[in-house]
């Protein structure tokens, strides 16, 4: 290895097992000026660069977490992880990128929120990044602003909640709109799939029988609210033929929801979080009220101990499709907002740092999962569905230079008192991890080594994304020609006619019931 201070020109990286989503092959990476300039074996490279000695140890795509919260003011705070140290900590657990969400306040620009995050994110992001778009309400200029954003802003993917009543909600007449948008415009749409009428009532209820802590919060919102509401939003998306993407499946009955959807040949995939993969909510019953709040999240991790591993199943199988984190972190302090109420608890938990090692343990060296598909649900699928596949998602000539050299026999203890999250406690304490990212390469760069970060705010970039992505839209497209529902021709009705003999009037009841005994009988 040559000393730092040469300042190599590229690196090489030698001797690892290259693993892609369709197969694994023992070869050297070749990397200048942020991407991957050859992959092969013997490699001729100029002679000032620096070797890396992957002997042993996988060479894979860096992770895609499609799914973060970072600083994200909500339920009266400000989540903990920003961008800046948010992302460090992806790096630190081998996650090159992020796609976060804008979520516009009701009634307010879509446009103007976007700009906000961008403003936001781009001088602290240390890892690459993109973004969703939430549309929290409905309106024309809803609509024409996700035509700008598709077009221009590089957003392929808008998200509509059907939970948080009065808050971010949109009823159904609003769904089927933003879901015929989404597809006019070549974005996917994305549900947070839970009844919120029914959590609504299910609240007062709980608060009403005395029943204030954590463990009311997964009661007022259990798994039927949210396979109900995934089965909802797969109905409307087929009704306007527009791809559908489920975020955060967290329990049994709404990943078979999905599965069987996809069976259907619904063109819908669903995203599991390392925290319903890695862990549950029995901890909401926990005696201890401050480490059982920190479990609280939306749609909650389920007290059933069997939904991780049935869960890690479906995506092994391709039932479920990506994994994201739904990173979303509040302090205990912040959590005690509410110690009284658990709807004021702020909804959220943490992922960013663990994910990839959570699902090689859970997934991986469990045995239900191999390498190759490891790389599929955490890179490369993300990349193909929301468009920047093979820029990201693969190593591969051409390909940016997010790389993470994985060593699958070193194992590590998850703990809130080494990861490089600013939260205060960890979901996963105490787990131990096969699967340990040894250096993570970020723009080229050895952003994370030897248990070191080497990175600084500014280094990640917004990376813009192309509506009609190829992997989604090729089958939408296809059923739209096919598909034209036509009107049957038949000679036009030339028989007699009855003239309506008096106007149709709503009767009270009991005139009802008298006009109907009236009726000749039709034996």
């Amino acid at each position: 290895v040559l000393a730092h201070s040469e300042s190599p020109s590229g690196i090489l990286i030698k001797g690892g097992k290259v693993v892609n989503e369709d197969c694994s092959v023992i070869g050297d990476v070749y990397i200048e000026n942020g991407k991957i300039v050859e992959v092969g074996l013997n490699l001729q490279i100029p002679k000032r660069v620096r070797v890396i000695d992957a002997t042993d140890k996988l060479v894979i795509p860096g992770g895609i977490d499609t799914h973060t919260h970072m600083e994200l003011a909500f339920m009266g705070t400000r989540a903990v992880d920003d961008f800046h140290i948010g992302t460090k900590a992806a790096l630190a657990g081998g996650t090159t990128m992020i796609l976060d969400f804008v979520i516009p306040q009701k009634g307010k620009s879509l446009l103007e929120a976007h700009d906000r995050w961008r403003e936001t994110a781009d001088p602290k992001v240390c890892c690459d990044y993109s973004l969703h778009v939430a549309v929290t309400w409905w309106s024309d200029k809803v609509k024409k602003e996700m035509e700008t954003l598709a077009r221009e802003k590089g957003v392929n993917s808008f998200k509509m909640f059907m939970a948080y009543k009065d808050v971010f909600m949109l009823q159904d007449s609003e769904l089927y709109a933003a879901f015929a948008q989404c597809k006019e415009v070549g974005a996917i749409a994305q549900v947070h799939a839970e009844n919120g009428d029914l959590i609504a009532e299910g609240a007062k209820k709980m608060l009403s029988m005395g029943i204030t802590g954590p463990e009311g919060h997964e009661l007022c919102r259990p798994e039927e609210v949210e396979a109900e509401a995934t089965q909802r939003a797969i109905t409307i998306a087929h009704a306007v033929n527009c791809p559908l993407y489920v975020v955060h499946v967290m329990s049994k009955s709404a990943a078979k929801v999905v599965s069987n959807a996809r069976r259907d040949g619904r063109v819908v995939f669903g995203e599991p979080i390392a925290a319903g993969l890695g862990t549950d909510g029995t901890h909401c019953w926990h005696k201890d009220w401050a480490h059982a709040a920190g479990f609280v999240m939306g749609p909650p991790l389920r007290p059933d101990p069997s939904t991780p591993g049935y869960l890690m199943d479906l995506l092994a199988n391709d039932d479920l499709s990506v994994t994201g984190t739904d990173n979303c972190t509040f302090s205990v302090c912040q959590k005690a907002l509410g110690k009284d109420d658990f709807t004021k608890i702020p909804n959220g938990v943490n992922g960013v740092e663990d994910r990839m090692s959570v699902i090689w343990e859970k997934g991986v060296h469990s045995g239900k999962m191999d390498e190759n598909r490891f790389v599929a649900v955490t890179s490369s699928n993300a990349a193909k569905i929301f468009n920047f596949y093979p820029q990201k998602g693969r190593i591969a000539k051409n390909s940016d230079a997010d790389v993470v050299i994985w060593d699958p026999r070193m194992t590590r203890k998850i703990s809130a008192k080494t990861h490089h999250q600013a939260v205060d406690y960890n979901i996963f304490e105490g787990m131990e991890c096969h699967g340990v990212p040894v250096i993570t390469i970020s723009r080229g760069k050895v952003v994370y080594e030897d248990g070191q970060l080497k990175v600084s705010p500014g280094h990640g970039q917004f990376i813009h994304r192309k509506p009609f992505s190829e992997f989604v839209y090729k089958r939408i497209k296809q059923r739209e020609q096919v598909r034209k529902p036509t009107a049957v021709t038949r000679k036009p009705y030339e028989g007699h006619l009855k003239s309506p003999t008096m106007q149709p009037r709503s009767y009270p009841l009991h005139k009802q019931q008298v006009f109907s005994q009236r009726q000749p009988s039709l034996e």
